[in-house]
């Protein structure tokens, strides 16, 4: 599985930090090897004594009832994806109150059905409106439908309706969770709260490093003016008064049809497949390698990213052997500032034309 996080999970321990003393321990241990768990074990191990762990702080109900809705929230969807993850995925966001005789709801659907032609799956929020759309565009076979349940009436779309794929939450983070962590492209169309909400949460998770670097693609009717206004209220506003800088504006795109946003997520993945934190470096993997002139372009084009060293070859790293199905693929590695993600992405634009045009 891909680690959203771009390796920081992976790098975290798998052996049991907690323990309480050996008898107890040999217990769990005991416990956990009777059904079975072969992978990981240690850390089925440790959420064991951390539900204990709440018995004995004494907890209120509470609590206990939303840490233990949580995680199985979290395990059942993690089983549902698990059968798809050959499957690159985008998630589609966007008003669930747009009629289909709105022209931002063909948009979604066309999008939808050409991103199924590029062979990937789509990812909305279950329901109504530029989610429909979206999913009537992909189909129910290459459809997931992550639902919210909410007081009032909240009913999946007609074309996921029933599926397996279907999933319904009871906590808003615990499906944003699922939102950014299954997709490889996010795909946002005028919406109301809950996908500015949506939308800001991934470029905050990508602009302060704790979500790998993946396309934003901002999508309107032809002709529509959703995107350009709200542009010039992060320009006017947030970026005058110094909340967000330059580089951050690198992390989403306005494309003006869906031609061009299918091209600018078909371009990210060109040659880019993947990156991943080991330790201090960053690690990314591409299709292909890069010629001696486009890596020297790059420590040209990017010394200021660069803490230490430079951008140079490699192949697979040790840590790197629990994606094995990866294992083969050419790396660049390089120690950098972990900021400014926004120069991360140009660096991916700078890897993908590089490599292209020594093509």
């Amino acid at each position: 599985m891909e680690d959203f996080t771009a390796g920081i999970t992976h790098d975290q321990p798998t052996r049991r930090q907690s323990r309480i003393d050996p008898p107890f321990d040999d217990r769990v241990r005991q416990l956990v090897a009777e059904w079975g768990a072969e992978k990981s074990p240690e850390l089925i191990e440790e959420i064991i004594v951390t539900a204990l762990k709440m018995a004995r702080d004494k907890m209120g109900t509470a609590d206990l009832k939303l840490m233990n809705r949580s995680l199985k929230e979290m395990r059942y969807a993690a089983k549902v994806f698990s059968g798809y993850r050959q499957f690159r995925k985008v998630c589609v966001f966007g008003s669930a109150r747009t009629p289909p005789s709105e022209a931002q709801y063909k948009v979604a659907e066309d999008f939808a059905r050409a991103m199924v032609a590029e062979k990937y799956m789509v990812i909305t929020g279950g329901g109504d409106g530029i989610m429909g759309a979206a999913q009537l565009g992909a189909g129910r076979e290459n459809s997931f439908g992550l639902n919210i349940r909410l007081p009032f009436e909240q009913q999946a779309n007609v074309t996921i309706e029933g599926d397996r794929k279907l999933i319904n939450f009871n906590y808003f983070f615990t499906r944003k969770l699922n939102f950014v962590k299954e997709t490889h492209a996010f795909a946002l169309f005028p919406g109301g709260f809950g996908t500015m909400d949506e939308g800001f949460e991934v470029l905050t998770l990508m602009q302060t490093g704790k979500a790998r670097i993946i396309p934003v693609v901002l999508l309107d009717r032809p002709g529509g003016d959703y995107w350009a206004t709200w542009m010039e209220f992060l320009t006017e506003h947030l970026f005058k008064f110094g909340y967000v800088g330059k580089d951050d504006f690198r992390l989403f795109k306005i494309v003006r049809t869906v031609d061009e946003a299918v091209a600018e997520i078909r371009h990210f993945y060109s040659v880019y497949h993947s990156s991943r934190w080991v330790g201090e470096q960053l690690v990314i993997r591409t299709t292909r390698s890069l010629s001696e002139f486009g890596l020297a372009e790059l420590n040209r084009e990017f010394p200021d990213i660069v803490q230490s060293g430079e951008i140079r070859a490699s192949g697979a790293l040790r840590q790197e052997k629990n994606e094995p199905e990866i294992w083969n693929l050419p790396r660049l590695i390089l120690t950098p500032y972990r900021r400014s993600f926004g120069r991360f992405r140009q660096l991916i634009d700078s890897i993908n034309n590089s490599a292209a045009s020594a093509v």
